[in-house]
């Protein structure tokens, strides 16, 4: 079997649904290298032509995913973008493996706060656990998580992706759930949106220089791609350096601490990097940097 071309045909279709798709490698990573050197400034592909920002590469053009498949003769998946557009993706990804089930830990949570879980669209994953696909409403920052809800679920929101069925990893391949008749992804239960979105906090800001007020956001935003755009074996790097940079600027007043966490472990957790793994990161460059 071509995985390649079915890869392709796969996102091609998913793409006429409005999801925005890109390749993946057979290790459920962005199948094309940054093209930019560390540190670099780049909204992703709409802004420099280039691929190779991970879901930065997102479309539902079919002429622009054929070029980038073109690119990615290797591929053998792709990804699904998560919170954007009017009605964002959110995925709740269910683990049943190494004696978590995810499924059970939702069904807990479902009962404990009174919601049910709809029979949105389920896909199968190699490892025996689920995807559920919901829609959020437009606007709300979903963070990307590992583990925070309780064992065995994971969560891709903003600048997160979900590997889309059709695709193969080196463990199978992910396929809709046989039960799903008619694939429509319901609207996350309320209850659950709101164990997904961490509550308002207040955050006392030092001034921002006023010449250039919106410096800092647009400092954050890149560092945030420096970590999302990471090739394979140099995530945590990326995300130290990042880090490094990003409590600089903490120290000198142009950003808030708790924004720095958040927008960093939340890019590392949506590119595959365990949430305690990214926090030690993110804490251990703040030493460094003495903020």
């Amino acid at each position: 079997m071509n995985h390649w071309q079915n890869a392709l045909d796969n996102a091609l279709q998913a793409a006429e649904r409005g999801f925005g798709v890109f390749p993946l490698s057979r290790n459920k990573v962005p199948a094309i290298p940054s093209p930019h050197d560390k540190g670099h400034d780049c909204r992703g592909l709409a802004e420099c032509g280039t691929f190779g920002h991970g879901v930065g590469d997102a479309s539902t053009d079919p002429d622009v995913i054929r070029a980038g498949f073109e690119q990615a003769r290797h591929a053998a998946g792709y990804g699904i973008a998560c919170g954007a557009g009017p009605l964002p993706l959110i995925g709740v990804d269910l683990d049943r493996k190494n004696g978590t089930d995810g499924c059970a830990t939702l069904n807990q949570l479902a009962t404990e706060h009174g919601f049910t879980v709809p029979r949105t669209v389920a896909v199968c994953t190699p490892s025996g656990g689920f995807h559920l696909w919901f829609t959020g409403p437009a606007g709300t920052h979903i963070p990307n998580s590992a583990g925070r809800l309780g064992p065995g679920i994971d969560v891709r929101g903003t600048r997160g992706y979900l590997v889309g069925p059709g695709s193969r990893g080196k463990s199978g391949e992910y396929t809709i759930h046989p039960s799903v008749s008619e694939p429509t992804v319901y609207p996350i239960p309320e209850q659950l949106l709101q164990l997904l979105t961490p509550p308002a906090r207040t955050v006392f800001r030092q001034p921002v220089r006023p010449s250039n007020p919106d410096n800092g956001g647009r400092v954050l935003d890149g560092l945030v791609r420096v970590v999302t755009t990471a090739a394979e074996g140099t995530r945590n790097d990326r995300l130290f350096w990042a880090a490094a940079k990003a409590w600089a600027h903490v120290r000198d007043g142009h950003l808030a601490a708790g924004d720095v966490e958040a927008a960093l472990v939340s890019a590392a957790v949506g590119v595959g990097l365990g949430e305690g793994e990214a926090r030690r990161t993110v804490a251990s460059a703040q030493k460094g940097a003495g903020a």
